[in-house]
């Protein structure tokens, strides 16, 4: 009887430990069936998304699209144990980084929706907000960067440090969880957000509470507008890792970004390093990228603007693999890691610096001339929305590039300065007190500025060399019209105008090269039988080869044999056949020397 007894006892505990776990599970299911509801998954056709799925849930995913994070349980199970990174869930628009294009005929409400997304942010918010803020991203490293023991296994932890002020918050919070989903926990030491002064309420109690269960996610608030350059400053002052990693509050870290970084700087702490930068397009959120033969480096132009050039074939042939990091001679300046004890000793940020411009020139500079490194790595990929224009507003009167860029040419330029100041007609203006950097390049021993240009970056055209430098006047029809163009990359390809001679440099900055070329920094006059454009410079000759006569002021362009001239209206430049006689055909080059012919 007692055995019985037993028996029957142990059967009912076994009917209620099954009991038990079939409603846990089926509580789970039920949950996560809720979670994917909230989730607001769509149908796709193609890249577009559904139209009718677009109008049921406008409301949910905009203005803001509040995506509950997941409960830690939840990421474990989302979580590869081997790489320790958190795989993003699926069958979401803009998953795999695909593009999400809206149907052509939105309803009223959901177009003033989607215009006021680009009106606050210049990117599309509305469509950012309908993707995952863990959405999945193509891996675009190549073989060469997944070669188990590439990396070493020590390596330094670091601080991510992203600025922000009035960003859409789907764009950010993306931002923060790529770092989280996709790097290794023990290499993310802390995630210091830097608010530069927000005033939109989903980045004030809305952001804390988000985060308030991710112990590396700290907010440091500014208490005035700040700019970009003093609140990473900010950012910095807050952070206790041995490397800093800089990332704008608009990108997206892709599988495998973080460890070739690391890597680099535990190798060479004066290494500083920055990822290969993907465009996120602003329109439809398509994650473009290329393998590593399609990377480029870091230039600049005498304006002290950055540019982007191909890897020089000196550099090329430093390497076995086209994945391997390449030197560079400057940076980008919004992406990138650095030895933090390097950076205090390089002196940071130039603290006189107004809001930003010129602080990754300054940055570069001074890394390559005062015994540093500067590289882009290849094996790392991190994508960035480019947005078109600012969205926001800072106050007027006050040229920031400009003295900020007088600043970096007064510190570290030394006689190359003046190529700047020509192209600003020789107004310094004020730009303050540089004691203390002039100061900081003593004490650090740094290289002049010749050594960079004739071992860092010799490919750059020095405008001394130039045989004419200035303002290109024609003398016809009153001799007051002169070449006039900007030569950004959107402004190549398009006809070269012309415009009354104001000596102010800037467009009207010209330089006549020993070669024939007439140019812009990286930009050339070409004619191939059409209009006069600008063209970048190839070092060939033919349709950009210009002789100049100074005695009969004639433009003769050499594979055409016509000459340069104006029409009558001024407004337009015109090839026609050699005349002396022809005033509209005739020039002046402004600091002309035949002997450097």
């Amino acid at each position: 009887m007692g055995v019985l007894m037993r028996r029957r006892s142990l059967l009912i505990k076994l009917v209620v430990v099954v009991s038990t776990a079939w409603f846990t599970i089926a509580f789970l299911l039920y949950s996560e069936h809720q979670t994917r509801e909230a989730a607001v998954p769509m149908r796709l056709e193609g890249n577009e998304v559904n139209k009718k799925d677009l109008e049921e849930v406008a409301e949910k995913v905009a203005p803001v699209q509040k995506e509950k994070k997941s409960s830690k349980a939840a990421k474990d199970v989302h979580r590869n144990i081997e790489n320790d990174v958190l795989q993003a869930p699926q069958f979401m628009p803009g998953e795999m980084g695909k593009a999400v294009t809206l149907p052509p005929n939105i309803s009223a409400e959901v177009k003033k929706l989607v215009d006021d997304g680009w009106l606050k942010n210049a990117f599309n918010q509305y469509v950012s907000d309908m993707i995952s803020v863990h959405r999945t991203l193509p891996d675009p490293r190549d073989e060469w960067c997944k070669k188990p023991d590439r990396y070493l296994t020590d390596l330094p932890a670091t601080a991510v440090i992203i600025c922000f002020h009035n960003e859409a918050w789907s764009v950010l919070v993306r931002t923060v969880h790529s770092v989280l989903d996709r790097s290794p926990s023990h290499l993310i030491q802390e995630i210091i957000l830097v608010d530069d002064f927000s005033d939109m309420d989903h980045l004030k109690d809305q952001l804390e509470e988000y985060f308030q269960d991710e112990p590396k996610v700290k907010i440091v608030r500014a208490k005035k507008r700040e700019g970009l350059i003093r609140a990473r400053l900010l950012g910095a002052r807050h952070a206790e890792a041995p490397v800093l990693t800089y990332l704008d509050s608009h990108c997206e870290c892709t599988t495998g970004w973080l460890e070739p970084l690391l890597d680099r700087i535990a190798r060479n702490s004066t290494t500083v390093v920055c990822p290969v930068i993907d465009v996120i397009d602003d329109t439809t959120l398509e994650y473009h990228w290329r393998d590593s033969g399609g990377v480029n480096v870091g230039g600049f132009d005498w304006n002290l603007q950055f540019n982007w050039h191909a890897v020089p074939e000196r550099e090329k042939k430093r390497h076995d693999n086209s994945a391997e990091p390449v030197w560079s001679p400057t940076m980008a300046g919004g992406l990138f890691s650095i030895d933090r004890k390097f950076f205090e000793r390089l002196g940071t940020y130039d603290s006189g610096f107004d809001i930003w411009g010129g602080e990754n020139l300054e940055l570069s500079f001074k890394t390559w001339m005062c015994g540093g490194t500067l590289e882009i790595v290849p094996c790392s990929h991190v994508g960035h929305i480019f947005r078109k224009r600012s969205p926001y507003k800072w106050r007027s009167g006050v040229n920031v590039l400009r003295r900020n860029s007088v600043r970096l040419s007064e510190v570290w330029l030394d006689d190359y300065a003046k190529y700047y100041y020509q192209r600003i007609g020789n107004e310094k203006g004020d730009y303050g007190d540089i004691s203390d950097r002039v100061a900081l390049r003593e004490r650090l021993h740094c290289k002049s500025f010749k050594w960079y240009l004739d071992n860092i970056y010799p490919e750059l055209f020095i405008p001394g060399e130039a045989v004419a430098s200035g303002e290109i006047r024609n003398m016809g029809y009153g001799g007051k019209t002169c070449l006039d163009s900007p030569s950004r990359k959107q402004d190549l390809h398009k006809p070269v105008g012309l415009y009354p001679c104001h000596r102010q440099g800037g467009h009207q900055y010209w330089m006549l090269s020993k070669t024939g070329e007439i140019r812009r920094d990286e930009a050339c006059l070409d004619y191939s039988g059409h209009d006069v454009i600008l063209y970048p410079c190839h070092g060939s000759k033919g349709n950009q080869y210009w002789d100049y006569d100074p005695e009969t002021n004639l433009l003769r362009h050499g594979s055409s044999d016509k000459c340069l001239g104006i029409n009558d209206s001024r407004n337009k430049l015109i090839m026609e056949r050699c005349n002396s006689e022809m005033y509209h055909l005739k020039w002046m080059l402004e600091n002309y020397d035949p002997e450097k012919l």
